[in-house]
């Protein structure tokens, strides 16, 4: 099989057999001259006056290096911020890895502290439904400022205002006395912005979760059910944000020892 018998358009999903989204007519990832003229309706002279387009292979549909020859290959708007959205939240995930590399949970194993902030941005895309990609990379980065040397100016050069904005609103002032701050956290609860509020309610979620299962040794039974008590404080606040998000919080409540 010749340049001249085939267009090299790679079709997405494709796979070494022949398969693919087009069926009949793809192989290995390619079109043959005849059934791209049958599924586009080209006349074959029309077809033999354009020469072969070469194309790459991608996880979110056609894209055709020559768009304004095949308009009908070009990627939608909606296939470039997917790919945007994900670019945004593995820069995210990148970078609280590298911010918290040599940081580690309080649970008996000691696991790494990148754990809990990937814990949030699933619970929340997996479990809640949020599809905010600038939300999931603010819950993936919401402990950078307050627990790493991250300053607020980087992640905004970083990731831009809202991102750093979301991260802002949940990071605690640690010049201030443990009590203070956790006083402050039911006083600014109600104040938050729903996106804020998502991040938090994430983040006790997953907090109490962590600690009905794993809690740290050195946590008394008496010092647990005190941060149990605490988050639901927390979270009254944050009530009317998002019913499923509040219902997972809930069953995580119900796991109070």
């Amino acid at each position: 099989m010749t340049t001249e018998t085939i267009d090299w358009i790679a079709c997405a999903g494709a796979d070494r057999s022949g398969a693919g989204p087009a069926g009949a007519g793809v192989i290995g990832g390619v079109l043959t001259a005849q059934s791209r003229r049958d599924r586009y309706g080209l006349s074959a002279a029309s077809h033999a006056a354009q020469a072969p387009v070469e194309a790459i292979t991608t996880d979110i549909g056609w894209r055709c290096l020559d768009a304004r020859r095949y308009p009908f290959l070009a990627p939608t708007g909606a296939h470039m911020k997917a790919t945007s959205d994900i670019a945004l939240i593995l820069k995210a995930a990148s970078f609280a890895a590298h911010k918290h590399r040599d940081q580690r949970r309080r649970d008996a194993e000691a696991t790494p502290y990148i754990n809990h902030p990937i814990a949030l941005a699933s619970l929340l895309a997996d479990e809640a439904g949020i599809t905010d990609a600038e939300v999931l990379a603010a819950a993936l980065l919401h402990d950078t400022i307050e627990d790493t040397l991250t300053t607020a100016d980087e992640l905004r050069a970083a990731f831009g205002e809202r991102i750093t904005s979301i991260v802002e609103e949940v990071t605690d002032d640690k010049s201030l006395p443990k009590a203070e701050r956790k006083r402050l956290q039911e006083v600014h609860a109600p104040h938050a912005s729903r996106e804020a509020k998502l991040v938090k309610l994430a983040d006790k979620t997953c907090n109490l979760r962590d600690l009905a299962t794993t809690p740290p040794p050195d946590w008394d039974l008496a010092r647990r059910r005190k941060y149990f008590d605490w988050a639901q404080r927390v979270v009254a606040g944050l009530r009317g944000t998002h019913a499923g998000l509040e219902a997972l919080f809930d069953r995580a409540a119900d796991g109070r020892p």
